[in-house]
């Protein structure tokens, strides 16, 4: 009798804790990811002034959030989303969240910089990439046109110029086999005339461009977009 009084006693004090575990673990969220707080405020923005459909829409890593769209382009209906430290996978994850909501007619892309500074991905990796993002495009926006920025070369990363090569010229065939997918080369325009990168178009880090850094792209993209 006294085991059966212990045990209805431990089966008490049981049952309330294990339903106070659960209800603990369930409140518990998964961790946000390394740009939530970004991306909520793009589209808490988006909410305030709403930006136009059919709009061209500018995706990928720094080169991109660090352009100021509205001084290049100010009569074009040109969205920024661009997210620093990405890489052309991050703008594939990302694409429902940042692309699609837009339903633009133009998508320009700049990426592929970041992922091959990190070492850990060939410009094979980094075309598959694209390629997975040109498909995502293709299936949610069949006539949207997609602009492929080649990936830069620059001070900071000399280095890795025979792979940025590399994979530009992968790219640049993913481009050609889709009518509605243009590659941009800015390797020629970025030069001096004896063929080496031009020092005064970038910040002091060497790797971001600056005012006349992003003059020289704003007169290659016009054309594209316009």
């Amino acid at each position: 009798m006294f085991r059966l009084r212990y045990f209805v006693l431990a089966l008490a004090v049981t049952l309330p804790l294990a339903r106070t575990s659960q209800a603990q673990e369930k409140k518990v969220e998964p961790a946000a990811g390394k740009w939530d707080k970004e991306f909520a405020a793009m589209e808490a923005k988006d909410k305030q002034a709403p930006p136009s459909k059919q709009g061209i829409v500018f995706v990928g890593s720094s080169s991109i959030r660090m352009w100021d769209l509205k001084e290049s382009f100010p009569d074009l209906p040109a969205i920024n989303r661009g997210f620093g430290g990405s890489q052309l996978s991050d703008s594939v994850e990302h694409f429902d969240r940042l692309v699609l909501p837009h339903q633009p007619r133009i998508v320009v892309l700049y990426a592929g910089d970041n992922d091959l500074a990190g070492g850990k991905k060939t410009p094979e990796q980094v075309t598959a990439d694209f390629a997975a993002f040109q498909k995502k495009l293709r299936a949610a926006l069949p006539e949207c046109k997609l602009i492929f920025i080649g990936v830069k070369p620059s001070v900071a990363r000399a280095k890795l110029l025979d792979k940025q090569r590399e994979t530009n010229g992968l790219v640049r065939k993913s481009c050609e086999a889709d009518k509605l997918s243009t590659f941009l080369d800015v390797e020629k325009p970025m030069q001096s005339a004896d063929g080496q990168v031009r020092p005064d178009i970038f910040l002091k880090d060497g790797l971001h461009l600056n005012d006349a850094g992003y003059k020289i792209w704003n007169e290659l993209l016009l054309p594209l977009l316009r």
